[in-house]
């Protein structure tokens, strides 16, 4: 199951990493954005830990390293299920970033937004790739419930909270009423 968990994570990793490149290409500016505002400082380290977690923690448990136990013994279904749903997640999270396109960014700064994309599963949610990044982490609890996956999914949390606190921000600055109208309609979740 850990060589499973780290491959549906790699999976995601990779296609983000994809579809991030593909958007700054068909934008023709950097996406990267975090690193221009220094609020946004916490929540780029708080993301690249969970992520580099989510990674390396299952590679480590496939190699025998078990630094913690389970928190309680979880049967194999449940474990299945986990998978399942994290798996779930990560393709709910690619497929909002795929749809997002040329308005994709990581981080936000005042002067740099993109268009407000308000179709698909952004109809749904104003922040449906932070949805499907939380859920991936929650299949990942169910899957091995330990304190290493439950302070994974804590910090990425803690991140989409702050980072999303910022969005909000710049977004009414940048894109005023029709931001603001796309608040009203759309929940900031599910």
């Amino acid at each position: 199951m850990p060589l499973l968990s780290a491959a549906i994570m790699g999976f995601y990793l990779a296609a983000f990493l994809v579809l991030t490149a593909r958007s700054a290409r068909a934008a023709g500016r950097p996406v990267w954005l975090s690193a221009l505002d220094q609020r946004q400082g916490l929540p780029a380290i708080l993301f690249r830990a969970s992520f580099a977690g989510g990674l390396l923690y299952p590679l480590m448990l496939a190699a025998g390293i078990e630094p913690f136990r389970e928190a309680f013994p979880v049967a194999s279904e449940v474990r299945v299920a986990g998978l399942a749903i994290a798996f779930s997640g990560a393709l709910f999270a690619i497929h909002a970033q795929h749809y997002m396109g040329a308005s994709w960014r990581i981080g936000s700064v005042e002067g740099h937004s993109g268009a407000i994309v308000d179709t698909g599963p952004f109809g749904l949610s104003r922040n449906p790739v932070f949805v499907g990044q939380v859920v991936l982490f929650v299949g990942f609890i169910l899957a091995r419930p330990d304190v290493v996956q439950v302070a994974l999914a804590a910090s990425v949390v803690l991140a989409v909270w702050l980072q999303v606190r910022t969005e909000e921000r710049v977004l009414v600055h940048d894109l005023g009423a029709p931001y603001e109208d796309y608040r009203r309609r759309v929940r900031r979740w599910l």
